[in-house]
């Protein structure tokens, strides 16, 4: 595959380097980062709406905190791209920003 040259299209390439399937379905963890924590409750209810079930991750010594969600889907850089991209349009009112994900849970 040719993925952009960005630190996504890098876990991308690494992914590929490892052998990773790309057909098969996975559980994808998406991270939404805040300015100030905790989040507003209304930023939290509108992620609970459009992705179900969250976690919130508190923060802990040199680690801030988080809100977690999972898609379940076919890993694709597009994929990807798209849920940063609309998840950070609908936090920017709140000062949320979705640009980290990982496969943590797979």
């Amino acid at each position: 595959m040719n993925w952009p040259n960005d630190a996504d299209g890098d876990v991308f390439r690494r992914l590929e380097q490892n052998s990773f399937d790309f057909t098969q379905v996975r559980e994808i963890d998406f991270n939404v980062d805040f300015e100030t924590w905790p989040p507003p409750e209304k930023a939290i209810s509108l992620l609970s709406e459009k992705y179900g079930n969250i976690e919130i991750i508190q923060p802990e010594e040199e680690y801030e905190g988080h809100v977690l969600f999972r898609i379940k889907d076919k890993l694709t850089y597009e994929l990807v791209m798209h849920i940063q991209e609309e998840t950070t349009l609908i936090m920017c009112a709140f000062n949320g920003v979705c640009e980290s994900w990982g496969l943590y849970s797979n």
